[in-house]
């Protein structure tokens, strides 16, 4: 026992580093969440996957279609806030609620959604 009680704190030392990836990991610092923006999009995939769905669409910017990648939460949460694997379609047209990327690159994370059928996800307005 006595062996036992010197060896744990040991091992949890040793273990600890594993979990800052982790931490890391759910860092939403690189998106601006004190700005929220809106795009018309056309739906070119939606990965219903863990750790984070996406969905990646194309908005036209001065005439040109431009591909964006929007990050979500797990399909777990989304689950629970009424989404299923089948909400959104290849070719679907939306409206998406966002918080863009700091760096301006083409990508955000997920605030809300106006589905095809008119129908809302998420907060949106």
């Amino acid at each position: 026992m006595k062996k036992f009680a010197m060896l744990l704190p040991l091992a949890v030392a040793a273990l600890a580093p594993a979990a800052i990836p982790a931490s890391a990991h759910h860092s939403y610092s690189m998106f601006d969440m004190q700005k929220t923006i809106v795009l018309d999009a056309t739906v070119t995939q939606f990965r219903w996957q863990n750790p984070h769905a996406f969905i990646a669409i194309e908005v036209e910017e001065d005439g040109t279609p431009q591909r964006w990648s929007i990050e979500m939460t797990s399909p777990n949460n989304l689950v629970q806030s009424g989404w299923r694997r089948t909400s959104l379609r290849t070719g679907d047209k939306i409206r998406l609620w966002v918080h863009p990327l700091r760096s301006g690159a083409r990508g955000a994370s997920y605030v809300g959604v106006r589905l095809p059928d008119g129908s809302t996800l998420g907060e949106v307005g």
